[in-house]
């Protein structure tokens, strides 16, 4: 199969894949709001914040990491995936240890720290996927990742659809997300080359060497993703937490499919770009750009329109209140298209290193944009720190990744795009009138 068609056929599974994904994502959310209601959705929102803010600081950038490493000539594959595999579960493994020890300190309720104890290790199984969604997406093998993350979104809904049955409450719930992160990772290992614990000197001076600039710029992207979730709780009520995190669920679960993009597009463009192929390089760079706008921008319009129907739609009349927060939180599909486009490109070209100023200046902008606005404003404060945050940093890594790519963009099909989106976003929001 040549190139191009390996290509397709991913895209295409992806795509499927993820529509699913997407869907069964927002009936799970539409049974635990309604299930837990406002309140202890909000207690959900605050461990699981909590818990995404250490797996973000901890993620390190391994999935992409793999990805890049393994389209490269210079190890044998297997011991490759072999250390990078040992790698990501022993820091893996100290983080998710530490982590429920350090939100003792917390001044939550006891369900919250319970529920941050046990699903550390759903946040342990996540972080093992990164090697092997990497190991994926080198091969262009995204059908067994798609079927795992379906076979644990299924896992998810139907033991989410037993418990609120049977009215079992809270923490039944939390150890539901628990079992399906672990099928989802289960899936993954059996389906993978089979691995084991090595640590090789010369690949792990390898695996440091490329991947300690990404993991500098995450540890700094975890302060301007996650800090608003970390600090909401200490400020406003578990009640205005749960409509904020009802909100984000629903961008978050969206706006995967521009990662999902990228992580196919980026080992392609670090093939042509370390091998000197230079038109290649130029028209998947292209690509990347107008396939990651062509999802996004719509449904950034989409949600403008919809946000009240769709929030009582998968959240309920109670969780109505979400949809001003939704529509403001949707401002920032722009700087998260951008961010994820030229993030990847950047780590591409090998350009890592000159990124780091960009989301170190982006953390410490928002965080201190979180504690000034948001003791103030509330959820409000918080969502406008944090469309700033994916708007500037979104910028600056396009300015920066067309600077060392020596290549910029048309952006003409992106300039379509948008007004195509406005006009379908206008027409829409008449109708609801």
């Amino acid at each position: 199969m040549s190139l191009t068609k390996s290509i397709a056929k991913n895209t295409l599974i992806q795509i499927v894949g993820k529509t699913v994904s997407t869907l069964l994502g927002l009936v799970a959310v539409a049974v635990m709001t309604r299930s837990l209601g406002v309140e202890q959705f909000g207690w959900y929102i605050t461990a699981i914040g909590f818990l995404q803010f250490v797996g973000i600081f901890s993620d390190f950038g391994f999935t992409i990491i793999t990805a890049k490493m393994l389209a490269e000539p210079n190890f044998d594959k297997q011991h490759l995936l072999n250390n990078l595999f040992t790698w990501r579960f022993l820091t893996a493994f100290v983080f998710q240890v530490l982590a429920p020890l350090i939100f003792l300190f917390f001044p939550y309720p006891a369900p919250i720290k319970i529920a941050v104890a046990i699903m550390s290790l759903s946040f342990f199984a996540v972080s093992l996927n990164n090697v092997f969604i990497g190991y994926c997406q080198a091969g262009l093998k995204m059908a067994t990742q798609m079927v795992g993350e379906i076979l644990g979104r299924v896992a998810l809904v139907a033991g989410l659809v037993l418990l609120a049955a049977k009215n079992y409450g809270f923490l039944p719930v939390m150890i539901n997300i628990t079992l399906a992160s672990l099928i989802y990772t289960l899936y993954l290992w059996i389906k993978s080359p089979r691995v084991k614990f090595a640590l090789n000197k010369e690949i792990s001076q390898a695996i440091f060497k490329k991947i300690w600039p990404t993991a500098a710029a995450v540890i700094f992207n975890a302060f301007y993703l996650q800090g608003d979730r970390v600090i909401l709780p200490l400020y406003v009520s578990q009640i205005d937490v749960g409509l904020y995190g009802a909100a984000y669920r629903i961008l978050d679960i969206i706006t995967q499919s521009a990662a999902m993009i990228m992580g196919i597009m980026m080992p392609l463009v670090a093939f042509a770009w370390s091998r000197n192929l230079t038109e290649e390089f130029k028209q998947r760079y292209q690509t990347s750009l107008d396939l990651v706008s062509l999802f996004l921008i719509p449904m950034m319009t989409g949600i403008i329109a919809l946000a009240s129907p769709i929030m009582i739609l998968v959240g309920g009349k109670e969780f109505a209140g979400s949809a001003k927060i939704l529509q403001f939180l949707a401002i920032a599909v722009i700087g998260i298209s951008f961010g994820n486009i030229f993030g990847y490109l950047a780590l591409a070209i090998n350009r890592q290193k000159q990124a780091l100023w960009i989301y170190v200046s982006t953390a410490i902008l928002t965080v201190i944009a979180y504690f000034i606005f948001i003791p103030k404003y509330g959820i409000y404060g918080a969502a406008g720190a944090s469309v700033f945050s994916e708007l500037y940093a979104g910028l600056m890594l396009m300015l920066l990744t067309n600077h060392y790519a020596k290549f910029v963009p048309r952006f003409k099909a992106v300039g379509k795009i948008i007004l195509a989106s406005a006009k379908q976003g206008i027409g829409v929001a008449a109708i609801l009138e």
